[in-house]
């Protein structure tokens, strides 16, 4: 495994903390500094300040980590795999590590899980997913890579070693792997990332995203009746034109409203089909009905295969859901890369973080989902700041102060006073929010807005990362048209960065005059939900002068309507315990 390495505790060594930090309620924090090798003077020293390595997401002590894979709940314990590389802050070497929580929020981490050790995986071991079968034993279900030359994906299957164990600490590979290969007219090395199995009729069924020709994106389907022997169904679930498929999901949904989970093989009139696009990096999803008999899915709106929904309008990516038992919930777990250099993230020791577990459940009106982070992360809330009914003027700008804002929680509710100052929408925009909000920036003074939160920003304001709202008029049936952006532009004085403009629409009825928003900042990472959780952005971001108590927080409105603040509650928080680090 080289000389870096995850953490690895004795037995005795992984409960004693967790019983600690229950006994203490979670506020007591272990942790240490980034063990960074010598940076190069062409490397900013901002870069690998241990300041901006994230305080509160989900990381390794060091080196490369990808796709939550796996996740599920057990004797007590979640369950977190993902892909990592044990040699380096860099893709490649990859295993399936594994941390373990009581919380979702504090992570002891333990051996790798899943190593490459058979032929049919002994070239990587790739994204998949955990099944509880019938007796409550988890299965894991996983793309291998078995050819050295090329990228020849096939499906195993793994099995823990000890049920017994609630640590699920070693797992073992039937012999008759792999459980799933290419057949010919197959793409062979588009062919991965099997689904969280389902069982109906007297079968198993899951799904392995796929590429046929150029362009067509699928969900292949599998059926078995002993987990053991899978046979590819004549057609896919569903397909469409958008390029590969990778880590597709699959589940049921609760009727419009009910925030309760399902697990993946209860019966629903609704459910969401979701897929990481390769061609733009981006997660899209639909909902749409499941045609058992059929085995076809078939999206509520049509054209949402090509202008679909997205769980984050950010950095996020090969995500997965999994079914927590204990609260009946469904969680969204995501991967969100780097935006610096591969020499910025050689010289700090790691790359990639995860999103804060989502809770997530079908919105009332049956659209689109809603995500919210898991009612656990406020235990973590520390120190609060609270500021009511403060009016904003145009150009204007209020700092919120008396609290450290690098790493905290925030939630504000916004008032417009009006909406006839609105600009008028240019329809052009209509499937492009990122475009909109690359054109109508932060800085670009509006109507109604923009007006939201600098995050991260320099009591100069020469660094900012602003997370605001902009309103049109003229939208579809009259409707405002309501943007919500996340614009790092002017994040950080450092060279190098990628920045990117991030942006969604909002569905929501403005008719009250009100919206909400909460911002997780987090050093190095924002993860903003606009008007509870219906449209949601993730930003990579690394300041260079706002770290650790530089940071500053402010309320600002360049539009030129008022903007009232109705309420704004910002807490301080603290350090869970984070897989040793």
């Amino acid at each position: 495994m080289g000389t870096h390495r995850l953490l690895v505790l004795a037995p005795w060594a992984l409960l004693l903390p967790l019983l600690l930090l229950q006994l203490a309620g979670a506020s007591h924090v272990v942790h240490r500094s980034l063990e960074a090798e010598q940076a190069p003077s062409s490397v900013p020293a901002s870069i690998v300040s241990p300041l901006l390595r994230t305080g509160y997401h989900f990381q390794p002590p060091m080196n490369w980590i990808n796709d939550p894979n796996g996740p599920l709940y057990y004797k007590g314990w979640y369950h977190l795999f993902y892909q990592y590389n044990p040699k380096g802050a860099v893709w490649g070497n990859i295993v399936w590590a594994h941390s373990v929580s009581r919380d979702l929020i504090n992570w002891i981490a333990l051996e790798p899980a899943i190593k490459p050790d058979i032929p049919s995986d002994e070239h990587g071991c790739w994204s998949g997913s955990a099944t509880i079968l019938p007796d409550g034993t988890p299965a894991m279900l996983y793309t291998g890579i078995d050819r050295p030359d090329i990228n020849y994906q096939v499906q195993n299957i793994a099995f823990p070693k000890n049920a017994s164990d609630p640590l699920l600490r070693e797992w073992v590979k039937p012999g008759y792997n792999p459980v799933a290969s290419p057949e010919p007219g197959m793409n062979a090395t588009q062919f991965r990332d099997p689904t969280t199995a389902w069982f109906a009729d007297g079968h198993w069924r899951m799904l392995v995203g796929g590429l046929r020709g150029a362009r067509r994106g699928l969900a292949y389907l599998y059926r078995s009746r002993d987990f053991k022997t899978w046979v590819r169904a004549k057609h896919p679930l569903h397909s469409a034109l958008t390029g590969m498929w990778e880590c597709p999901d699959f589940f049921p949904v609760h009727a419009a409203g009910l925030q309760a989970g399902l697990d993946t093989s209860e019966p629903s009139t609704k459910h969401v089909l979701k897929n990481s696009l390769d061609l733009t990096r981006y997660d899209y999803y639909t909902v749409g009905t499941y045609d058992k008999a059929a085995e076809r899915y078939v999206p509520d709106d049509p054209a949402g295969d090509y202008h679909r929904l997205r769980y984050d309008y950010g950095n996020f990516y090969a995500s997965k859901t999994f079914f927590d038992p204990v609260k009946r919930r469904r969680i969204l777990l995501g991967w969100a890369n780097e935006s610096d250099s591969v020499t910025h993230d050689k010289a700090k020791g790691w790359a990639g973080i995860h999103a804060i577990p989502r809770k997530i459940w079908l919105d009332p009106s049956g659209k689109q989902l809603l995500q919210w982070p898991v009612e656990e992360l406020e235990t973590l809330r520390g120190k609060p700041v609270s500021v009511s009914d403060k009016v904003v003027k145009p150009g204007e700008h209020l700092e919120i102060t008396g609290l450290q804002t690098y790493q905290a929680d925030v939630e504000v509710s916004f008032e417009v006073s009006g909406l006839e100052k609105a600009e008028a929408f240019d329809p052009a925009f209509a499937d492009d929010a990122e475009k909109l909000c690359g054109v109508k920036g932060a800085d670009v003074r509006g109507g109604v807005g923009p007006f939201g939160l600098w995050v991260l920003a320099s009591s100069g304001l020469e660094e900012k990362t602003s997370i605001f709202f902009r309103v049109f008029r003229g939208g579809y049936a009259g409707k405002p048209v309501v943007l919500m952006c996340s614009d790092p532009t002017k994040s950080s004085l450092t060279p190098d960065l990628y920045k990117p403009t991030f942006a969604g629409f909002v569905d929501t009825d403005l008719s009250s005059g009100k919206i909400s928003l909460r911002a997780l900042i987090d050093r190095s990472v924002v993860e903003s939900f606009g008007a509870g959780g219906k449209t949601c952005i993730l930003s990579r971001v690394y300041p260079s002068i706002a770290i650790g108590d530089k940071a500053h927080l402010y309320v600002f409105n360049n539009g030129e309507a008022d903007i009232k603040v109705s309420r704004l509650t910002a807490w301080e928080m603290k350090k869970p315990l984070m897989n040793g680090a």
